[in-house]
């Protein structure tokens, strides 16, 4: 609801495309959209550059060569471990368009590294340097970048999407975008499980999307917990494939593992049994590489004075949510378009389910699908945006926030005591493994009592714009992200993917297709099925 942020002026631009999110999905959207003809504004929570999961890690990429049979493999690679849900036509779409960013950043200045003879191996992509080349690259493409400014709502009219208003956070300025066309980049939700990088993705771009009418899918592929010593927000899942695990008398933990063996570390955690880590069935000549490859791995170590390849050190599993789940925003069409006409998605706040199915991980998939469908949504962005013309900024657009926002001032201590009191409640329905990680129709049932009636409460109280408003909206963003990934998972009585139901422990043929959710106050879910198999080598 509008009327309250329009009442103070503050600053007002007009763009052809509106880019939510600052991360490599969101830089590659502007980018995209701006080297297709369009205007474009990006608005970010942080700061573009530096906020999000990408930005203060090293991350690996789905980066294969165009060959038939390497191509073949890496598609069936996680296939079987995803469920069977994700599509050939997708998946080649995404490789090529990763194939080709990827190259395209090393002509750009990407600092890849180099053999003697001068031969430039592309692969990886350490998280700063990355990060601080996109926003070059966006600014050099003329994108007019909003830092601190999260967006509060979607402005839309009977015709669909026409931009956004926020709030700066820094100067308590309010922002008003109208545009042709929406880009939601904004990530997944991490629950506030200070993950690394993951405290500012907190499922706001879901709320936005569903406020405005869009579907979701894949939402209870959402339950990725990720391995992390205890003393360390750095979840580097990948370096414990090296790892064996133990009990703190040097016992090994049986069936322990870094891909299909989480499960098992965290019915020992349920248990109050402490797990315990060392990376030693590292091979001698790697552990240089992985040093550089992953350097913040090994801070924390370092400053405990623990080597990790010798010395076991007690770990846990963090919530990575759908951070590193596949499910988010549906996707319509190739051009990464949602249900609603204007309304663009990509990155984490967009289903993966095409390309890797109910699984994945950090990096890799989700690292090409940033890339690949930023890139789609901010070229098919610009199509619609320039189709419209000037006509786009005279639309009678109004806000779709489904709370009042309202410039009535309020108790700060109280309100701030408040949220502090729901985030507590939200994290108590969604971190536990028991609830979570480990799911039963009763757990899920009781769960989402809890979350409805929490829904309830923060729909009938009008939240004040400040700079903390946006605070507001991630509670409401976490609480509707929450109930969303629960309505689902209580619909697929098995286990598929990520997704564990305690009381269908086993995988259904019958069960293969998407469950595509809808709503806020109501929750519907419905199936929709999905196309060809994968091709076996």
């Amino acid at each position: 609801m509008s009327e309250a942020i329009s009442s103070r002026i503050g600053l007002e631009i007009k763009a052809d495309v509106l880019v939510i999110g600052g991360g490599p999905a969101g830089a590659w959207a502007a980018i995209s959209a701006a080297n297709s003809g369009a205007s474009v504004v990006l608005a970010d929570k942080g700061f573009c550059g530096s906020s999000g999961a990408t930005a203060p890690s090293g991350t690996g990429v789905w980066y294969i060569q165009p060959d038939t049979q390497l191509r073949t493999e890496a598609k069936l690679s996680r296939y079987e471990l995803g469920g069977r849900l994700a599509e050939n036509a997708w998946m080649d779409r995404v490789l090529n368009k990763a194939f080709e960013r990827m190259n395209s950043l090393a002509v750009w200045g990407y600092p890849y590294p180099e053999s003697d003879d001068g031969t430039v191996h592309v692969r990886g992509l350490q998280g700063p340097e990355y990060m601080r080349l996109m926003r070059k690259l966006a600014l050099k493409a003329g994108v007019k970048i909003l830092d601190h400014s999260p967006a509060l709502e979607l402005l839309a009219d009977e015709h669909g999407v026409g931009g956004a208003r926020g709030i700066r956070t820094q100067t308590n300025e309010p922002w008003s975008v109208r545009s042709g066309a929406v880009v939601i980049a904004t990530g997944g939700c991490a629950f506030l499980s200070k993950a690394l990088g993951c405290n500012v993705l907190t499922g706001d771009g879901y709320l936005l999307a569903a406020e405005a009418g869009s579907s979701f899918s894949g939402m209870e592929f959402s339950n990725a917990y990720a391995i992390a010593p205890t003393f360390s927000s750095v979840t580097k899942t990948a370096y414990y494939r090296y790892a064996s695990f133990y009990y703190e008398d040097g016992t090994v933990v049986e069936g322990a593992g870094s891909q299909r063996g989480r499960s098992i570390i965290a019915k020992n955690l349920l248990q109050g049994k402490q797990v315990y880590a060392r990376l030693d069935q590292a091979p001698e000549d790697i552990k240089p590489a992985l040093r550089v490859g992953q350097t913040n791995f090994f801070l924390p170590f370092d400053r405990l004075g623990i080597d990790p390849f010798t010395d076991m050190f007690p770990v846990t599993l963090r919530l990575e949510g759908t951070v590193r789940g596949t499910g988010g925003i549906r996707i319509a069409n190739e051009s990464c378009a949602t249900d609603v006409p204007g309304l663009y998605a990509a990155g984490d706040a967009a289903t993966r389910e095409l390309i890797c199915g109910g699984f994945t991980g950090g990096g890799s998939h989700n690292a090409a699908w940033a890339m690949s469908s930023g890139s789609f949504a901010g070229q098919g962005a610009a199509e619609y945006a320039l189709q419209l013309g000037a006509a786009a900024h005279t639309r009678s657009v109004a806000g779709l926030s489904s709370t009042t926002l309202t410039n009535q001032s309020t108790d700060s201590s109280a309100a701030a005591a408040k949220l502090s009191e729901r985030i507590e409640a939200i994290q108590a329905e969604t971190h536990p493994y028991d609830k979570n990680l480990f799911r039963t129709e009763q757990g899920l049932t009781s769960s989402l009592e809890r979350l409805d009636h929490l829904w309830k409460e923060i729909r009938s109280e009008p939240i004040t714009l400040n700079t903390s408003a946006y605070k507001a909206r991630e509670v409401a963003a976490m609480t509707a992200t929450a109930r969303l990934m629960y309505r689902s998972a209580k619909e697929r009585t098995e286990t598929r993917g990520m997704h564990k139901r305690a009381d269908f422990p086993a995988l259904d043929p019958n069960q293969r297709y998407r469950l595509i959710s809808s709503g806020l106050d109501e929750i519907k879910v419905r199936t929709e099925q999905v196309s060809e198999e994968a091709v076996s080598v």
